[in-house]
């Protein structure tokens, strides 16, 4: 039997990213997030929800685009600390000992020693409640090379993202490969 536990943020897993934007006078800045998923392929999106009182959230609303970067298992004290400094007054990239990177698609800046990031020019605002949604057009993605599959793809274990468990405020890895997508299901057919 389930037991109801109300309404709550509480969907499993979210996804960790950091979400890189600079200020008005150029200083990147960077904020960790777990509200946030892809919305559309086409074009290809992704959406972030801030809110306004976050630092971030000028950011973008001046700059009009954003990064996300993915941070692999072994920064995850970086990424909370991200989501725990404000940069109105903390330089997170120097106090992390981590590298802003210019993104050569968006104003804005990523994690150079993140394996993943997702470079974003902002489309669309929804006020939401207590959060604005963005949504970003993804203008690209890049990813180490040594986090690739022999066939040029994205590995999911070799990039080792992080998840958050909302409500018990708690970060994981990804399990092992379970199956192929679009094709297990295919006995039930």
């Amino acid at each position: 039997m389930k037991r109801s536990l109300g309404a709550k943020t509480l969907a499993f897993p979210t996804p960790v990213w950091c979400v890189g934007s600079y200020d008005p006078d150029g200083k990147p800045n960077i904020m960790t997030i777990a509200w946030g998923g892809i919305c559309c392929s086409k074009p290809p999106c992704v959406t972030i929800s801030l809110r306004k009182a976050t630092y971030t959230f000028d950011c973008i609303m001046q700059r009009k685009a954003y990064t996300l970067s993915v941070p692999s298992e072994k920064y995850a004290r970086e990424a909370d600390y991200f989501g725990m400094a404000s940069g109105r007054s903390t330089d997170k990239f120097a106090a992390a000992g981590l590298t802003p990177v210019p993104s050569d698609r968006v104003d804005a800046p990523y994690v150079q020693e993140f394996p993943m990031v997702i470079e974003c020019r902002l489309v669309h605002t929804f006020e939401l409640g207590l959060h604005t949604q963005f949504v970003g057009e993804i203008v690209d993605v890049k990813v180490d090379e040594t986090v690739l599959d022999d066939q040029g793809r994205p590995d999911c274990r070799k990039i080792s993202p992080l998840v958050f468990a909302p409500e018990v405020g708690k970060y994981y890895g990804v399990g092992g490969l379970i199956g192929e997508a679009f094709s297990m299901g295919k006995s039930l057919a």
